[in-house]
């Protein structure tokens, strides 16, 4: 079965994303991943968008600051980028967010339902899908929370210069829109500028 693996944040950039299929340590990140049982690349990727958007909050073990979650409830679009892969390697990147060794298929059977199904508590083990492309799901994962109900935490600078190459990568845009719509989201807004954003990546 093939899925649409839908990232909004730093998988967005296909380097990084590699390291998920592939193994390795993302530059700039501190942690290095084992890689997908299939480490095949994607069919296919395009830039695309979910309904709501993005917000950083919960300290990143690769990255140091607030990671990205996606709320569907916030306000606008979420820019993303999809990745045509099998169920199998999305199951295994699902496990590598969570820290663990990939190996086991999820069951994607209430997810694909009715739009969203909890596996977990862990914070990247809620399924969100936001329907289809060309026959396939648009899968993707956040927190079983709403924004709301969570300390917001700004990303670090080097978290911040992975999104904004993702963005670019994926929708062509330039690093100043990168930065502005980055500076825009709930955790990094206040704390950080998109001229501030700018110098950094």
């Amino acid at each position: 079965m093939l899925v649409w693996y839908v990232s909004y944040g730093s998988n967005m950039n296909a380097a990084r994303f590699g390291c998920y299929l592939s193994g390795g340590m993302p530059d700039g990140g501190r942690l290095a991943f084992p890689g997908c049982r299939n480490p095949e690349w994607p069919l296919r990727s395009l830039g695309c968008e979910l309904p709501g958007g993005i917000y950083f909050a919960t300290e990143s073990l690769t990255w140091g600051g607030g990671r990205a979650f996606y709320d569907p409830a916030l306000p606008g679009t979420a820019a993303a980028r999809a990745y045509l892969i099998t169920a199998g390697q999305f199951s295994d990147v699902v496990a590598q967010e969570m820290y663990r060794e990939p190996g086991a298929d999820l069951d994607l059977t209430a997810a694909l339902a009715t739009g969203r199904a909890t596996l977990g508590p862990g914070r990247y083990e809620t399924l969100v899908c936001a329907g289809e492309l060309d026959g396939h799901p648009l899968l993707t994962f956040t927190a079983p929370w709403e924004w709301t109900d969570v300390e917001l935490l700004a990303p670090s600078a080097p978290y911040l210069r992975m999104l904004a190459s993702g963005l670019c990568e994926a929708h062509g845009w330039d690093r100043a829109r990168a930065a502005a719509y980055l500076a825009a989201r709930p955790g990094a807004a206040g704390t950080w500028t998109a001229e501030g954003i700018l110098a950094v990546v």
